[in-house]
């Protein structure tokens, strides 16, 4: 038996051993906040989800979720798996957004600001910016090579990652077995380059525009959506006969419009040929499970809503409220007929994207996860404005996220997501790690497992940007102003939506405004309710949590979103 003196060292002792052992176990949370969790295999094993699966993400582009009512495909992806019902993206531009997605980090950790480089404020975006700030390393593709994947890209990769900055080539990026990059002209439809990897190099292949003469056949063949869905499906069939793990990024052009049409008469939103009014689809077009004729203005929420209510809030230094000037763009008010015209083409667009999801998953089969999203929604009309995207609202940010795969449970989720999550999901289904940390959390128990899902609020930012020459997001052909929307965060719970306008034009000044949409009889923003809600429970959260988003770090990040 030990003495008393013997036993009461032995008590320090232990004492003191389990304080270091509680330092070091509050030290490796703490640490772990901010590293890469390993999200692998035991992440997919754990809700009986497969190891090391076949994974497809196709990206849509400027893809508003009213036209997933017209894709049989994409309806029977929804019948058949997990459909996010609350999914959001971060950025209502295609540049940050498809940063943000890559990267799982939102703009203010990426550095990825806007659509373009140049401007007033810097590099604030475009490829140069996800470059500078280290980002092409980040990537989640480079987990999933690392983790013994194949990897691979087609489509549209992110804006200015053209050849002209690159004295005519492209720089070949990190963790991609394959690059099959098409240039912007394909915005068009016709007439752009395929930059394929071939060893260390980038290989430009061209797809001539054909002459306005050539059949509708010809046309099709060398059209925009049919190369990027060969390409893909080539690749899809090559990587299910080599036998190993792969992961394919393909990312379309369609629904976005086009910068300069390909001949005379186009139509801003350029669908292929067959699925045109007056080709093999009949007099109407194709416009998949509707007939077009019955797309109207009613399947735009919020069409033709009086703006006089939409005003932002100001708060003076005394608490007091007061209106502050629209900073909406009028000039150009939508008529129904317009609206329709371009709702109908973009109908149309779509069919195109929903054959290639039905290829893809012919050639991938059952065992293959297939992920299908967009990277922002757009806006025909509504709240005033022309035709575009960048603004908080339901239009812009709120997507379709459709998952299918093996072990899912069919059925809609109710858990709040945005394009973060799509990074630590995708890497937590292959049973990679981490190569950067990710501000979004994983979806994988969701995907099983309906009711799962810790995400309760979407964060939104934007940063204000000058219109470039050549932007393919001004939007000038539908009188959207892209370059009025102030820079803004917002947040929304399934309750509500709450934005902080920066109203001062000034880079190193700021003015708030505030707007509030209460969405508990409407799912769109119809008036503006800041100054009579400000003080409600729910709101007070809300606002809580966006003043922390501002500058939040990656853990931070995923804490505000539960």
């Amino acid at each position: 038996m030990l003495s008393r003196k013997a036993a009461s060292v032995a008590a320090a002792l232990a004492a003191a051993l389990l304080a270091v052992a509680l330092l070091a176990v509050a030290l490796i949370v703490s640490v772990r906040s901010e590293l890469p969790a390993r999200s692998g295999q035991a992440a997919a094993a754990s809700v009986g989800l497969p190891e090391r699966p076949d994974i497809v993400l196709v990206l849509m582009d400027d893809f508003s979720l009213e036209l997933l009512a017209t894709m049989p495909q994409g309806r029977r992806m929804q019948r058949q798996g997990a459909d996010f019902v609350n999914a959001y993206v971060v950025n209502s531009l295609c540049c940050p957004s498809r940063a943000a997605t890559l990267t799982g980090l939102p703009p203010h950790l990426n550095g990825v600001l806007t659509n373009t480089s140049d401007g007033p404020g810097g590099r604030q975006g475009g490829y140069a910016a996800f470059a500078e700030h280290g980002n092409p390393a980040k990537a989640f593709n480079v987990s999933l090579e690392r983790a013994g994947y194949r990897t691979g890209f087609v489509g549209k990769y992110l804006n200015e990652y053209e050849p002209p900055r690159f004295g005519g080539t492209l720089p070949v990026l990190p963790g991609w077995t394959d690059i099959e990059a098409v240039t912007g002209a394909a915005y068009n439809g016709w007439g752009f380059d395929r930059f394929q990897k071939q060893g260390e190099r980038m290989v430009p292949i061209s797809y001539p525009r054909p002459d306005a003469s050539a059949s509708a056949a010809a046309k099709d063949a060398s059209y925009a959506g049919t190369v990027v869905a060969d390409a893909a499906v080539a690749l899809a069939q090559r990587y299910e006969a080599a036998g190993d793990p792969y992961f394919l990024y393909v990312a379309p052009y369609a629904t976005h419009e086009s910068i300069t049409p390909a001949w005379p008469g186009e139509p801003l939103f350029p669908p292929a040929f067959r699925d045109r009014p007056g080709g093999p689809a009949g007099p109407q077009g194709n416009c998949g499970r509707r007939a077009c004729p019955s797309l109207t203005t009613r399947d735009l929420a919020g069409f033709g809503d009086p703006t006089g209510d939409n005003r932002p809030t100001r708060v003076s230094k005394g608490g007091g409220t007061r209106p502050a000037p629209s900073w909406r763009f009028t000039r150009h008010r939508m008529s129904a007929p317009e609206a329709e015209r371009h709702l109908r083409d973009r109908a149309r667009m779509a069919q195109s994207i929903d054959r290639m999801v039905a290829r893809l998953r012919a050639a991938v089969g059952d065992d293959a996860y297939v992920l299908l999203t967009s990277d922002n929604g757009f806006h025909l009309g509504q709240h005033g404005l022309g035709g575009g995207k960048g603004t908080p609202y339901d239009s812009d940010v709120h997507v379709p996220l459709l998952v299918t795969g093996p072990g899912i449970e069919p059925g809609r989720r109710p858990v709040v997501t945005t394009n973060l999550d799509l990074a630590p999901t995708i890497e937590g289904l292959a049973g990679a790690r981490p190569v950067a940390p990710r501000a979004g959390t994983s979806l994988v128990p969701a995907l099983q497992d309906r009711g799962a899902g810790t995400g309760r609020y979407a964060f939104v930012e934007h940063t204000r940007g000058p219109v470039l020459p050549g932007e393919p997001d001004a939007d000038a052909g539908t009188g959207g102003r892209l370059d009025a929307i102030p820079s803004y965060v917002a947040v929304r719970s399934r309750r509500g939506l709450l934005v902080r306008l920066d109203v001062d034009d000034r880079w190193d000044r700021q003015r708030f405004v505030w707007e509030l949409y209460d969405y508990r009889s409407l799912g769109w923003e119809k008036r503006n309710t800041y100054a009579t809600q400000r003080r409600e429970a729910w709101v007070r959260d809300l606002s809580a949590r966006l003043k922390d988003w501002a500058d939040c770090t990656t853990a931070e990040c995923r804490r505000l979103t539960s």
